[in-house]
């Protein structure tokens, strides 16, 4: 009875969550904390007084403009703030007690990562990257079937729009393949050619990248935020298996060679893509976790999410150096 009760406390318990930075994005995870059952959105912050209180009018919560105010307050808090930001305002949470979502990329250079992930182990507190394509239905469907990759090609482009601009591409968007190449492929990178240019900003706005594997696998991946359409697609191939993956308009096709009939012969396959709204599924993941549950495997932790910044930013310095001999 006392354990039965004890579980029922905790199911009736909702747990306080914070959003900081209600941009165009930050306002879609305090839509969602909005929506949660298990949730109470205690707050939003943000340093533009108009944008903080629309936000907070809009899902019937309060409105902060200094995000410090809000440490020591909550249970859990998603920072949706520039990425110079990410490591002083994720340590200064973790520290006044709340676990953390970091939208990607983790921080700005290695040492942010690293005091993320020292604050947050000394802590026992949890920390999570919003890498939120590993959430993608399409991903999702196809998962299972993943062995062994052995060639990928990415595109990942969009057009100009003024928010990002403090981070090349490469952190921006082409970090997104790179935390699913490396989710994927678990061998040592061996060598990584690069090559962006900056063409509307100071910083690299196009870029394309190889990276070479120890077991010969090759990913050839292209960022851009300044072209004319939306594409958002990473196709890969393994042994017997084709299958290319449309996050943007949430479709998978898959190829596959089978014997049938003492024959071979190429069958198209067709992974059931679930209608799932990847952010939702992301935060309600990180709830859960918050709440004590395991986390699923899609979840991309603290050390997962250095990785990731690690190689991009030494695609980012491959890039560089390649730009300026030009």
């Amino acid at each position: 009875m006392g354990a039965f009760r004890k579980e029922e406390k905790k199911a009736m318990h909702r747990t306080e969550v914070a959003v900081i930075g209600v941009g165009s994005l930050g306002r879609q995870h305090a839509r969602i904390y909005s929506q949660l059952d298990q949730v109470r959105l205690l707050g939003v912050a943000d340093t533009v007084p108009e944008r903080a209180d629309q936000v907070a009018r809009e899902f019937d919560t309060q409105a902060f403009y200094d995000p410090f105010q809000l440490i020591g307050r909550v249970e859990a808090v998603s920072l949706v703030v520039p990425t110079a930001l990410h490591a002083a305002l994720g340590v200064e949470f973790l520290r006044g007690g709340s676990d953390v979502l970091v939208e990607k990329p983790l921080a700005a250079d290695l040492a942010g990562a690293d005091a993320l992930l020292e604050t947050a182990e000394s802590l026992g507190r949890i920390l999570q990257v919003g890498h939120v394509e590993r959430f993608n239905p399409v991903l999702s469907a196809v998962l299972p079937a993943i062995r062994r990759p052995r060639f990928f090609e990415g595109h990942r482009l969009g057009v100009f729009v003024p928010r990002s601009l403090d981070i090349d591409v490469i952190l921006d968007l082409m970090i997104h393949d790179l935390d699913l190449v490396l989710w994927m492929t678990t061998d040592r990178i061996v060598d990584i050619r690069a090559v962006g240019i900056p063409i509307l900003t100071p910083r690299v706005d196009i870029a394309n990248a190889r990276l070479e594997f120890e077991n010969g696998c090759v990913a050839n991946l292209t960022a851009s935020r300044v072209s004319r359409d939306r594409v958002r697609k990473l196709r890969l191939f393994q042994f017997h298996d084709y299958i290319s993956l449309d996050f943007h308009a949430k479709t998978v096709e898959m190829y596959s060679l089978e014997t049938q009939g003492g024959e071979r012969t190429v069958v198209e396959r067709s992974p059931v893509v679930k209608d799932v709204e990847p952010l939702r599924e992301e935060l309600e993941a990180f709830i859960n976790t918050v709440r004590g549950e395991p986390a699923p495997p899609q979840v991309c932790s603290g050390e997962q999410g250095r990785s990731a910044l690690e190689l991009a930013l030494r695609v980012v310095d491959v890039s560089r150096r390649n730009l300026q001999r030009m």
